[in-house]
Parts: structure tokens; C-alpha cells; sequence
């Protein structure tokens, strides 16, 4: 039997579109101003500490791919209920990791590398467990690298050295997220 869903069709259509069309331009559309803030600043870190600008671009293209797509998964309803309390559980661990990394900043010389870190892969875990069944593989590969670029301990403690060159990049990302904080958005 011949099983064709037009909504899955234009589903699987719009994540393509919005998938080829992730870039600094069009990001404008789909993620909002604070958030596009932090990412720009992410972007910063990221081509300092990597000293490449391809791959600094690629990171931050991932994450707005990813970021899309569920976006666009959460908005066409297909995450069943136990997926969308997975979404919840991810929400609530991004809300921690955020309350962390501000603190981290605020109050010199707590930053602990291993909690960041280990905040950041629980995020990443989470988010894998949400979009097993609705993204493909390669999907999943940007979600890892992704997650795994800005959990790595050593970028983690350059990000975090008070006296180092990405203290007003981590000062503009804490800023972005104690917005995000106080609007609910995470």
C-alpha cells in the first residue's frame, strides 16, 4: 500500500527551503533579535578561538538550521506528547544552563568547566532524544557538532578567563540571556 501525505510532502518541503536558506540575512525571519545577538556573539567566539572563519560560520549555520527545524516541527505539531514533555525537560535544562553561565560571569573566579560542560551535553542529549524520529542523521551530525564545539572545556575556559580577550563577547551573551530570562523565552 501506497501511503503519500501531502502534509508530510510540504513538511518535509518547508524544512528543506528554511534548511537551504539558514543564513545571517534570512535568520531575521525565524529567530528573534536577542537571540540572533547572542548568536553573532557565539559566532565572535567561535572564529577567535577556532582562527577560522569557515568554520566559525559553519557552527553557527548548523545551529541555525537546527534551530529552524524544530521550530518548524514544533509549529506544524509533530511532536507527540511524550516528545513535547522532552521538550519541556530541554527547555527547563537550557533554562538552567543559562542561569549558570550568567552566573559564572557575574561572580568571578566560580566558573567550573566541568558543570558547564556537562549542562551543555545534558542540552544536547535532550535534543537528539526530541528529533529522533522527525530529523535525518545528518540532522543529528549538526546537532553533535553544534553542541559539542561549545561544550569543549578548553574553549569553555578561554570564554570564561576574567581577564581574557572574549570577556565583552561573554558579557554581551549573558546580557542576550538574562533577556531571554526575563521575557520566558528560556
Amino acid at each position: 500500500m501506497d501511503v503519500f501525505s501531502s502534509k508530510d510532502m510540504a513538511l518535509k518541503a518547508q524544512k528543506k527551503i528554511l534548511s537551504s536558506m539558514a543564513n545571517r540575512s534570512s535568520v531575521q525571519m525565524f529567530i528573534d533579535d536577542t537571540t540572533s545577538e547572542i548568536m553573532d556573539e557565539l559566532y565572535r567566539v567561535s572564529k577567535e578561538y577556532t582562527g577560522n572563519k569557515a568554520v566559525a560560520q559553519k557552527v553557527i549555520k548548523n545551529l541555525i538550521k537546527i534551530a529552524v527545524k524544530i521550530g518548524v516541527l514544533y509549529r506544524n505539531n509533530r511532536f507527540t506528547e511524550e516528545e513535547l514533555k522532552i521538550a519541556q525537560d530541554f527547555k527547563k535544562k537550557l533554562h538552567q544552563g543559562a542561569m549558570t553561565a550568567i552566573s559564572f560571569h557575574e561572580v568571578d573566579f566560580t566558573f567550573d568547566k566541568t558543570v558547564m560542560s556537562d549542562l551543555l551535553t545534558s542540552c544536547r542529549d535532550l535534543l537528539l532524544k526530541l528529533v529522533n524520529a522527525h530529523l535525518t542523521t545528518k540532522s543529528h551530525d549538526r546537532i553533535n557538532h553544534v553542541f559539542n564545539h561549545y561544550s569543549d572545556p578548553q574553549l569553555l575556559t578561554k570564554l570564561y578567563d576574567p581577564s581574557g580577550a572574549f570577556k565583552p563577547n561573554l558579557t554581551r551573551i549573558c546580557i542576550g540571556l538574562n533577556k531571554l530570562l526575563e521575557d520566558g523565552t528560556i
